[in-house]
């Protein structure tokens, strides 16, 4: 994966500023991406290009448990979060809509705004094209990869239950 940064140096960015609460009743990923870190970031939405990656501090996603928080951000382009770490409930919510929850302490102190950065999934390192510097995380396990791969857990049960050779990692 390739991208371009969208810094966010604060902690505890919560779902409700991820996605407001007064639009929980759009499920629709477009539709939540034109709202998407309004309250915190009004120029987001302009700003933000599909392949994009957010980078931000601390416990991102904590607060209440919404998938809506994830499928702005999907709507939005974005193709990962990259924080110090994550709210247990919101990198759940990651991988199970098929979305990527990468945590790597210090990685808010490491980028600025619009570095390019170059994902490597299964060596679990970031390479920032624009400092030339190289930042490991632990990959994935096969089963949590295979998850993502699916497209998220629904996803994946299904193409299980039928059979169509999705592997669990074991």
């Amino acid at each position: 994966m390739q991208g371009r940064v969208q810094l966010y140096q604060r902690s505890h960015i919560n779902t409700d500023e991820i996605i407001p609460a007064r639009y929980l009743n759009v499920h629709d990923k477009a539709a939540l991406a034109r709202h998407a870190m309004e309250d915190i970031d009004p120029g987001f939405v302009d700003r933000v290009q599909a392949g994009d990656f957010i980078v931000a501090e601390e416990d991102f996603g904590c607060g209440s448990s919404r998938e809506h928080a994830v499928w702005a951000l999907q709507g939005a382009g974005v193709q990962a979060v990259l924080a110090d770490s994550f709210a247990r409930i919101f990198y759940r919510n990651a991988i199970n809509n098929g979305f990527y929850p990468i945590e790597i302490a210090g990685i808010s102190t490491r980028v600025g705004q619009g570095d390019e950065l170059n994902i490597d999934l299964a060596k679990g390192r970031v390479i920032n094209m624009t400092k030339d510097e190289v930042y490991d995380f632990p990959p994935f396990t096969s089963f949590i990869q295979a998850v993502i791969d699916a497209g998220g857990l629904l996803s994946y049960l299904g193409k299980q239950k039928s059979g169509a050779g999705i592997s669990d990692g074991t």
